[in-house]
């Protein structure tokens, strides 16, 4: 297993992510370069936060149109885990991994804090280990993380539960005041139709050891390391 994680000009939590891959769990973990491209298949890739390109245009919207992301749609596309946080969750749609958009917060100003999540599906690698409404404490730091799409697309992503996380309050109730950015029906992370690409607007590396405060986030990666286990197994 072998994970790798794409350092943008502008990264600035990549760093940080492949510490709890690698460090933490125990996860190979390569840290790559976005000029020089995927050169071998790998069990997942993650887009790390950070400010690529100096959020300069739209949050994202330069990187993702630079060639690594022509692999990381092909590895996508071949049933392998992409996991976008944060500036890598607005790269990845706006490179069309999922649908809809970040944009900038309803409030517009810079959000930096601790931010409550309940789980609504534990239907995919990167919830698996969660039950259904299970609160998680995982922190945000952004100021384009307002995930917006049209209604008939967020009304198909909640018939199809794809809705991973919600903004919620600490007893799990989704209210205004506890979202952050103004995201349409409170979405925090939301999944591709094959459920194998997930973006989020919080940082799960952020929040994976109790030494800074929370390892909720950690379980985000332990639920793809047991996926892509799984997947080994079967193809013995």
């Amino acid at each position: 297993m072998r994970f790798a994680v794409i350092r943008f000009g502008g990264s600035n939590c990549d760093l940080d992510t492949v510490h709890v891959l690698d460090e933490v769990l125990g996860v190979p973990t390569d840290l790559v370069w976005y000029r020089d491209g995927l050169q071998r298949e790998y069990d997942a890739v993650i887009l790390p936060g950070g400010f690529s390109y100096g959020d300069y245009l739209r949050a994202g919207a330069i990187a993702a149109r630079t060639p690594i992301m022509n692999d990381v749609i092909r590895h996508a596309r071949a049933g392998r885990l992409v996991l976008g946080i944060c500036n890598g969750a607005q790269i990845a749609a706006e490179s069309g991994l999922v649908p809809g958009v970040f944009t900038r917060n309803e409030v517009p100003r810079f959000v930096c804090r601790p931010t409550w999540l309940r789980v609504e599906t534990p239907e995919s690698p990167f919830t698996n280990l969660f039950r259904r409404g299970d609160v998680i404490r995982v922190p945000v730091a952004h100021g384009e993380g307002r995930y917006v799409a049209p209604p008939e697309i967020v009304s198909r992503l909640n018939r199809e539960r794809r809705i991973a996380f919600r903004y919620c309050d600490e007893e799990g109730r989704i209210t205004p005041e506890a979202n952050p950015n103004g995201s349409v029906e409170g979405i925090a992370g939301v999944l591709s139709e094959a459920r194998n690409v997930l973006v989020m607007m919080p940082h799960p590396e952020r929040s994976s050891e109790l030494v800074i405060g929370s390892e909720d986030g950690r379980r985000i990666f332990e639920s793809m390391i047991a996926h892509c286990r799984a997947m080994q197994q079967r193809q013995v």
